[in-house]
């Protein structure tokens, strides 16, 4: 049922993208700005109670609709699994901008390719290349895709239920919306600190599985050189794992200096090869097309292996 409902949620999601952001994201930050107030003091403390109110409180109470679900009718249970993976999963979150600055590079609109980036960023890019743009596009890509979907598969189809995937998906928004924050600022302190140490522990694995299956899936030697040779360079290890494995299969430079709001940002090389282009930035969907259907593979011979016993 894992399999099936996983193909079915991405078929929904291509064909009816999500907004995430009134669907997904506003209500999560209502949620979350409910638990501050309640429990934000400073304390990393309370914020690691708040962390495990919430997710523990989601995961259980998924868990136990399911259950209650599946005892009515396997149908509804199946549906449910469809409906949650629709809200926590999915390409079309943020594939609109990489699609979009695809195009702009191909037609040579690199103003408008530069404004794509920005946004998508959250940053200035006024002053990129071609090459910056396509290269922080593909970098995006690669993060993007293990988070919003290759994270939340491996965790739905750990345990029980929707609620390895609501898991997954509460975290790591306690991680950005929490954990992103300074831990000087007056009004938040260290309530953050537990959020973003929790998140690392949960995509300790998912992060490695997903590097490793770029490197199954590209070029194999080149990925898991680069994996061992650069990834600790980044400063965020676990995009640091996904950039250096990325580029190497794909046999693309990434990371490297980039103008950013009107300055230079040195940043170490990840991947090698050629620099990257909208040519590369093709490859970089074939790749993260292949490593799902190695996944749905997998997890399609686990399940035929179960089913045999």
């Amino acid at each position: 049922m894992n399999l099936f409902s996983l193909i079915v949620a991405l078929l929904i999601e291509q064909l009816r993208p999500l907004p995430v952001a009134s669907f997904v994201q506003a209500p999560l930050r209502a949620f979350a700005r409910f638990l501050e107030d309640r429990f934000n003091d400073g304390e990393a403390r309370h914020g690691a109670v708040a962390w495990w109110v919430a997710v523990l409180a989601a995961c259980f109470a998924s868990a136990l609709v399911y259950f209650l679900l599946w005892h009515v009718h396997p149908a509804l249970a199946f549906a449910f699994n469809v409906l949650v993976l629709y809200l926590t999963m999915g390409f079309r979150q943020v594939s609109h901008f990489f699609t979009d600055i695809q195009l702009a590079l191909q037609m040579g609109e690199l103003p408008r390719a530069r404004q794509l980036i920005g946004e998508w960023r959250g940053r200035s890019h006024d002053d990129s290349t071609s090459s910056e743009v396509a290269r922080l596009a593909i970098e995006e890509a690669l993060v993007a895709a293990h988070r919003n979907v290759f994270g939340v598969m491996f965790w739905f189809v750990l345990l029980p239920g929707p609620s390895g995937a609501i898991l997954y998906r509460l975290a790591r928004f306690f991680d950005e919306e929490w954990g992103g924050r300074s831990a000087g600022r007056p009004d938040f302190g260290d309530f953050g600190t537990f959020s973003k140490r929790a998140f690392l522990v949960l995509d300790w694995i998912p992060v490695r599985m997903t590097a490793a299956a770029f490197s199954i899936v590209g070029d194999f030697e080149d990925g898991v050189y680069c994996w061992r040779a650069q990834a600790n360079q980044w400063r965020d290890k676990a995009s640091g794992i996904l950039l250096a494995c990325g580029g190497g299969a794909l046999g693309v430079r990434l990371g490297l200096p980039i103008r950013e709001s009107g300055e230079v940002v040195e940043r170490p090389e990840m991947g090698i090869g050629d620099d990257a282009d909208a040519d590369f930035m093709q490859s970089t969907i074939g790749l993260i097309w292949r490593t799902l259907v190695l996944a749905f593979m997998l997890l399609g011979l686990f399940s035929i292996a179960g089913w045999g016993r």
